[in-house]
């Protein structure tokens, strides 16, 4: 699974990393793997119109690697070769940058992804209540862990209808909701900030509703007041988890069928040590432990009304938009600048986003670099929410004895609201 929207260069990192054979895709991404499949001769598979013409490369030539959807849809089923498939084997590599660091492909097995499913939505009293009567609304990229398995698997699973909206627009998106008459939403907190803030939310009929879930990033207390006024018969509440965790830790008790008494988060927490990056066994060991639990960077406790709270975390991942920004990533291409000697990146607090990536960054010797010219640099390398937001130039990168940059120290300074850019 990859973002559409990745520059070239990031899709074919992913598709070099995974040893992809095969590539979904539509004809307007082409571009970003064509040389990369005539290269490696990858065949590629289109799901709308065929493939706009080679610049330098013979059409027949082309015809071998890139084929129609109805290629696959026409094609005798009963000449596959017959393939044994495990329990553990691999059947998902999402990306996520973990507890920190760079993205890295996580190795979800059939059996996780099942497990997690049944977990939401199996048995008399499923933690996720989804029936086959019920229409979801798949407005959030099913290439996100998130939408792939809280929408897409379990809306399968329990034989729910799925609308399928390819990007949030509000009016489009209110639209949608009455005309098929939702009943399932899963949003991420910018959506919702979207539905509290429009004026147009009223002039639409949004009483087929009746479970709003939110997930991906925190929801604070007044996002979640202000939108149950504009879902009046549903139930409001947020979820918890991460790629690596398959992805579900912890969910709202709302969601369920009927109130729970109590619900154990601990087995949600303990994961098989089979679960692992792909071809990054040191990651691995940091993230799960010899006994095969695994540290999601996050701060929270349970209270006496075995309730979970998450209260802050360790972690350096910054949020936009439910996306995950790897702070990591973003410092290696500043520090490729040739005007730039040091760089750090950390988040900060924006109301729509939740929160964006800004940059403290050490000049070079006599060098003169403007925050619009270090802007470009980044936007031109990376999709739409890794960019650079802000630019503060210092006179050096705080870091511990050890070298590591002292986050904490920066996201203080931004606090103090000290900062010139």
């Amino acid at each position: 699974m990859a973002n559409p929207f990745f520059t070239p260069a990031e899709v074919i990192k992913q598709a070099k990393a995974s040893n992809a054979k095969l590539i979904i895709t539509q004809s307007c991404y082409v571009y970003k793997v064509r040389d990369y499949a005539s290269e490696k001769r990858v065949k590629v598979v289109l799901i709308d119109t065929p493939p706009p013409p080679p610049v330098e490369a013979s059409p027949a030539a082309e015809e071998e690697i890139f084929l129609h959807y109805s290629v696959l849809t026409g094609a005798d089923a009963g000449e596959m070769p017959a393939v044994k498939i495990s329990p553990d084997d691999v059947v998902a590599l999402p990306y996520s940058s973990g507890t920190t660091g760079l993205p890295k492909g996580v190795m979800l097995t059939h059996k996780g992804l099942v497990t997690s499913v049944a977990q939401q939505v199996d048995g008399d009293n499923p933690n996720l209540y989804i029936h086959s009567e019920d229409v979801m609304l798949c407005v959030l990229p099913l290439f996100h862990i998130y939408s792939l398995n809280s929408v897409l698997l379990c809306g399968l699973r329990v034989g729910a209808a799925i609308v399928i909206m390819q990007k949030f627009d509000i009016v489009p998106f209110l639209e949608v909701m009455q005309k098929y008459r939702v009943t399932i939403g899963p949003f991420v907190p910018p959506i919702v900030l979207a539905i509290v803030k429009s004026p147009v939310v009223d002039k639409y009929d949004l009483s087929s509703v009746r479970t709003v879930m939110s997930g991906a990033a925190p929801l604070g207390k007044e996002l979640e007041d202000a939108v149950r006024i504009k879902f009046p018969n549903a139930k409001l509440g947020q979820g918890y988890g991460m790629t690596e965790a398959g992805p579900v830790l912890a969910m709202c008790l709302a969601f369920a069928k009927e109130p729970f008494e109590i619900k154990s988060v601990h087995a949600d927490l303990c994961l098989t040590k089979k679960l692992s990056y792909l071809n990054d066994p040191e990651a691995t060991e940091r993230t799960i432990d010899k006994e095969g639990w695994l540290h999601t960077g996050d701060v929270g406790f349970i209270d006496d009304d075995d309730e979970l709270f998450i209260v802050d975390r360790i972690k350096e991942i910054i949020k936009y938009k439910g996306f995950q920004v790897a702070p990591a990533e973003l410092e290696a291409l500043l520090l490729n600048h040739p005007y730039i000697s040091d760089a750090a990146v950390v988040s900060m607090k924006d109301e729509q986003a939740g929160e964006v990536p800004v940059a403290f960054v050490v000049k070079s010797n006599g060098s003169i670099v403007t925050e619009d010219e270090i802007k470009q640099f980044v936007s031109k390398q990376v999709i739409f929410y890794k960019r650079i937001n802000r630019v503060f130039f210092i006179d050096a990168i705080p870091k511990s004895p050890s070298g590591k940059i002292l986050r904490k120290d920066l996201r203080a300074r931004l606090a103090a609201g000290a900062l010139s850019n």
